[in-house]
C-alpha cells in the first residue's frame, strides 16, 4: 500500500524529494522511502511505536504528535505526504472533546500549509461508510485542497482499496493536476509492481538505496546527523568507509 501511495504521488523529479509520512509508526512505510532514496519525517501519536522505529535507527526524522491537533511545520516544506491506515481515525469520537469535523479541519488546514504548491498528499484508509467519506473529502476541500477519492479493484471485496489523492494547489508554470486512475484488472497491478520490486532484490539488481555500513552510507548517515544539528558528526576523509587491515 505504502508503494501504491508513492506511485500516486506521481513525482516525477529524478531528485530526493522531502516527504511527510502521516502516521509512521515503527517506520515500516519509510524504509519504502529510504529505498527509494527520498528524505523523510514521520509524525505518529504513539510513543511506543516510534521507540520501535528509534532502535531501528530509521533515516526520517520523528515527532509524537496528534495530526487531529494540526501540524506544526513551516509553510511549504514538504514535496508530497502520503498516509497508510490512520485517516480514518480522525472520525471517532472517543472523547467528548474529540469533534471529528474539527480534528479534520485543524489536520487538512495546518497539512496544506506544509505542503508546496503542485504538491501532493495520497492517504490510502478504510471508510465506515459513504457518510464518512463525504466527511472527510468534503473538510479537505474547504481547507484548499482538490483532488479526489481513487478506488483500486472496486468490485473486489479483498483486493480493493480506498487511496485520497489531494493536490496542494497549482505549482507555477507546473502540468494541470490529474487524478489518477484506480487499479481494475483480473490480476491486480498492485501485487505485480511488489513482486518485481522483490525479484529486483533477490537477482542483485541495483537499488537506488545505499549498502549498509558502505561508504555512500556512512556520507548519507552523517550528512543526515548534520542536518539534525549534531555537532560532533566526525569529519569526511577518503578513508571513510574502507575496511582496515588486520594488524598482525
Amino acid at each position: 500500500m505504502t508503494m501504491r501511495a508513492v506511485e500516486l504521488l506521481n513525482i516525477t523529479d529524478t531528485s530526493p524529494q522531502y516527504l511527510l509520512d502521516i502516521g509512521c509508526g515503527s517506520g515500516l512505510s519509510g524504509e519504502i522511502l529510504d529505498e527509494d532514496s527520498h528524505i523523510w519525517a514521520g509524525v505518529d501519536i504513539a510513543p511506543a511505536m516510534l521507540d520501535i522505529a528509534v532502535e531501528k535507527d530509521v533515516e526520517g526524522d520523528l515527532f509524537l504528535q496528534d495530526i487531529g491537533q494540526g501540524l506544526g511545520f513551516r509553510p511549504g516544506t514538504f514535496d508530497g505526504a502520503i498516509s497508510v491506515s490512520v485517516l480514518q481515525w480522525l472520525c471517532n469520537a472517543d472523547k467528548t472533546e474529540n469533534k471529528p469535523r474539527y480534528r479534520l479541519h485543524r489536520f487538512f488546514s495546518t497539512l496544506f500549509m506544509a505542503l508546496q504548491r503542485g504538491a501532493r498528499a495520497v492517504f490510502q484508509f478504510y471508510p465506515e461508510n459513504d457518510g464518512q467519506v463525504e466527511l472527510i473529502m468534503g473538510t479537505a476541500m474547504k481547507c484548499g485542497f482538490t483532488g479526489g477519492l481513487v478506488v483500486d479493484y472496486p468490485n473486489s471485496k479483498k483486493a480493493r482499496k480506498f487511496y485520497l489523492c489531494l493536490f496542494a494547489g497549482q505549482a507555477p508554470n507546473g502540468p494541470k493536476q490529474e487524478l489518477p486512475q484506480g487499479l481494475d484488472a483480473e490480476t491486480p497491478t498492485g501485487v505485480s509492481y511488489t513482486q518485481a520490486r522483490i525479484q529486483n532484490q533477490r537477482h542483485g539488481k541495483k537499488s537506488r538505496k545505499p549498502v549498509k555500513n558502505s561508504a555512500e552510507w556512512i556520507l548519507r548517515k552523517k550528512e543526515l546527523a548534520r542536518k539534525r544539528g549534531k555537532e560532533d558528526v566526525p569529519l569526511d576523509s577518503r578513508y571513510t568507509g574502507r575496511k582496515r587491515k588486520p594488524r598482525f
